[in-house]
């Protein structure tokens, strides 16, 4: 299958040059696609040197914008799978082949830290908004998700169509899974493990959390509620 690794990057030059050598030594037939979300420091410079393509944002439009980017990319190059991993380094590349394998059986395959027990551990908070958003989209939709934050995710050709449509702007992660159930779309999930940043810190902040679970929450809801009103008219 033709695959296209997306890698969304903010001011990640200290780790993007290891992520990217490191998808080339464990799956070296996927193309890999950078996108430079409007990076202040050499994330750009350092991407191109390690011979990925580059799509530089005019500016920092987001992990939405930068991954609707990164889809329609993938639409316009006539990819079957693209996968989502993040620059930071805390996607083992090893774990990529059984993400893409499974992707010849569902239409999005999710990396999920808490399928089964593994080495990966939050803050407690972190842990707190997981397990809230991953029952509340179980809910929802009426599968059952242990991982809906997780950004490690491969994508078959229906799913590239429908994100490069629309892809929810501002932590989209969650929200993106309600939209999917909506258009019927098989989802699973595969155990991964996760590891820590290489380099840099995380821009969610305590006080961005508290933004970020009443956005989503708001967003998933009123998702749920046009899933459910689609289902009904049919």
């Amino acid at each position: 299958m033709k695959t296209l690794i997306i890698i969304p990057a903010y001011n990640e030059e200290g780790s993007i040059a290891s992520v990217i050598a490191d998808i080339r030594t464990h799956v070296p037939e996927a193309d890999i696609v950078v996108i430079n979300d409007g990076s202040t420091d050499r994330t750009e410079m350092v991407a191109a040197a390690s011979c990925a393509r580059v799509l530089t944002m005019p500016y920092n439009v987001g992990i939405g914008g930068g991954m609707q980017t990164g889809y329609m990319y993938a639409k316009m190059h006539g990819y079957d799978v693209a996968v989502q991993m993040d620059a930071d380094g805390q996607h083992p590349a090893e774990e990529l082949p059984k993400l893409i394998d499974q992707t010849a059986c569902y239409d999005l395959v999710i990396g999920s830290r808490y399928l089964k027990s593994t080495s990966y551990r939050s803050s407690y908070m972190r842990r707190i908004g997981m397990i809230f958003f991953s029952k509340l989209v179980t809910l929802l939709t009426r599968q059952r998700f242990t991982d809906t934050t997780s950004g490690f995710r491969a994508a078959g050709r229906k799913v590239i169509d429908l994100y490069a449509a629309y892809y929810p702007i501002d932590y989209p992660e969650v929200e993106s899974l309600v939209y999917l159930k909506r258009h019927g779309c098989q989802i699973t999930e595969v155990s991964t493990e996760m590891r820590r940043r290489k380099a840099g810190r995380s821009s969610i902040t305590p006080a961005r959390s508290v933004y970020y679970m009443i956005k989503v929450t708001l967003s998933v809801i009123m998702s749920a509620m046009r899933y459910n009103r689609t289902a009904v008219i049919k």
